[in-house]
């Protein structure tokens, strides 16, 4: 009997061992599982993406419906079941990478962001990626937005965003196909209620959404779009940072 109570104490102080380094490094570990998710994002798996957001999209269409908070096809764009991004949420969508559906790539050089692009804005999808923000959205086609977290380390998701972007800086997206560019021209601070940034509009443009550093307001940065090229043509410092992984 004592020997079975020594192991129940050995493995209880084991557990609260474990709990306590947990703790303290909360932030290491979780800074960790964001940047050691390294996809590689291939053209056959940004178009079966593509796929399930056209399903998306036309399902939104029948529905007659103009806001893009639904889920659909597994897809979530329900923007008031975002959480903040706590250890338990990163680890859950480290567990469940796969379910990230990838579209392609962001890259803002100069600010140090490179990341994976995925659909919707599920807490599992925006603990790993950028998310999009409509069913809708495409590369080069109107306002293209984006939403990702704020976070403290300068490094991770869109840290970079809130610490570093400046106006005039240059912006790439990629589908694995085509690169499309374009140049930063705001920078600005807004109510988290002002949900229309992510509308479309005419002027083709891109939108990212993050948390301002008290996380309830948001800061927005939007571009101009300059042009596209076919990956292969870009020039080869481009090339090669679309071609390194993801959170690199």
């Amino acid at each position: 009997m004592k020997k079975i109570v020594k192991i129940i104490s050995g493995a209880l102080l084991v557990c609260l061992f474990v709990l306590s380094l947990a703790l303290i490094f909360n932030r290491q570990i979780k800074t960790y599982l964001i940047k050691s998710y390294q996809p590689k994002v291939t053209r056959d798996a940004v178009v079966k993406s593509e796929k399930l957001q056209r399903q998306a999209s036309n399902s939104n269409a029948k529905r007659k419906s103009p806001r893009a908070n639904q889920k659909s096809h597994g897809v979530s764009y329900d923007f008031g079941g975002v959480k903040s991004l706590d250890l338990q949420t990163t680890t859950r969508a480290r567990l469940k990478k796969n379910a990230v559906q990838v579209v392609g790539q962001i890259l803002v050089p100069k600010s140090k962001i490179h990341l994976p692009i995925g659909l919707g804005v599920s807490n599992n999808t925006l603990a790993l990626a950028a998310g999009t923000m409509r069913p809708d959205q495409k590369m080069g086609v109107g306002n293209y937005p984006l939403a990702g977290h704020h976070m403290i380390n300068h490094d991770v998701l869109f840290g970079p965003l809130y610490y570093r972007t400046k106006v005039g800086e240059n912006l790439y997206l990629t589908d694995m196909k085509n690169v499309f560019k374009y140049k930063i021209y705001e920078k600005k601070f807004i109510s988290a209620y002002k949900v229309s940034v992510v509308n479309q509009t005419k002027k083709k443009i891109i939108t990212l959404v993050t948390c301002d550093k008290t996380g309830t307001n948001r800061l927005m940065v939007r571009g101009s779009y300059v042009g596209k090229q076919k990956l292969s043509d870009v020039s080869a410092k481009i090339k090669q940072a679309f071609e390194r992984p993801v959170n690199s």
